[in-house]
């Protein structure tokens, strides 16, 4: 691989996981141009899944699944493209989770888990991306039963901190599911300490969005706030839109009988939110988007 080419995708790498999103976003366009004009088709899907992970992680949800629908739907047969195939499409299913459609996420993560053969980290993307769906769909046996396979890849594997990391996520999840809120806050605190000794603040801000609403259904609202305003805070600075809003509106609700301006300024924000990740929609999405009920109560109070 030329040079330019490494280095344009390690910068896409490093801003997906370790930086601002956004960041990653004209590098990774230009990646894929530069490997497609030279037919590195491996290296074309492998910018073309970064570009999706940072789209998507910015809130710019149409445009990761005008890049990452067709590298799932796709069929390839070298190792190397199906294993970003596979990536593509688990981070389609997390996108389709976003937006609150968890049976189409299931779908797509099975169609993930299909593409990824043997390969143990697109395998995990693709189980954990089953279990969040269960999740979503109210189903925490079958949100078990694919957690369990998640560790299951995950042994032996100590470098594997973004996995664990979600791990940890998928465990919060699960435990505020069956109403389990110290279990919660204990995964979601494990994931910001892991998280933040690699270096990835896009994951300590999501880890601290499970711990602040983990906090809250524990009865610590103080510390729940607390948690949301760090995860608010962190989020804004990355650009990362699809935390932002929940945390501030968790927090706007939280803080409304004692402190009314912080709560109208929190809410305000994720009104803003909401409608900037709809403008980015395709229609039809958008629609199902603002009708969402949570997203509804927000824009209606």
């Amino acid at each position: 691989m030329d040079d330019d080419l490494t280095e344009l995708l390690a910068t896409g790498e490093r801003a997906a996981f370790h930086g601002r999103p956004s960041a990653g976003i004209a590098p990774l366009q230009r990646a894929v141009e530069i490997a497609h004009a030279r037919g590195q088709d491996a290296e074309a899907t492998a910018a073309a899944w970064l570009l999706g992970v940072c789209l998507g992680a910015a809130g710019r949800y149409g445009a990761a699944m005008v890049v990452l629908e067709p590298l799932a739907m796709s069929s390839p047969e070298e190792p190397d493209r199906r294993l970003f195939a596979s990536l593509a499409a688990a981070t389609l299913g997390s996108v389709s989770r976003q937006l609150g459609r968890h049976a189409e996420g299931r779908q797509i993560d099975e169609r993930a888990l299909e593409l990824a053969g043997d390969a143990p980290e697109a395998s995990f993307d693709a189980v954990l991306g089953l279990a969040a769906d269960a999740v979503g769909l109210g189903e925490p046996v079958a949100a078990d039963a694919a957690l369990a396979e998640a560790v299951q890849l995950t042994d032996g594997r100590s470098d594997w901190w973004r996995q664990r990391v979600r791990l940890d996520w998928v465990r919060a999840e699960i435990a505020l599911l069956r109403e389990h809120a110290d279990e919660a806050v204990s995964r979601a605190t494990s994931a910001v300490v892991l998280a933040e000794a690699s270096g990835a603040p896009r994951h300590v801000a999501k880890g601290l969005l499970f711990c602040g609403v983990s906090q809250v259904q524990a009865g610590d609202h103080e510390e729940g706030a607390s948690s949301l305003r760090r995860a608010a805070t962190l989020a804004e600075s990355l650009g990362c839109f699809p935390l932002v809003w929940p945390a501030r509106a968790v927090l706007g609700a939280l803080v409304a009988p004692t402190l009314p301006a912080e709560s109208a300024s929190a809410l305000a924000s994720a009104r803003v939110v909401v409608r900037q990740i709809a403008d980015d929609l395709p229609v039809r999405f958008a629609e199902d988007w603002l009708a969402r009920p949570d997203v509804a109560a927000l824009l209606a109070d």
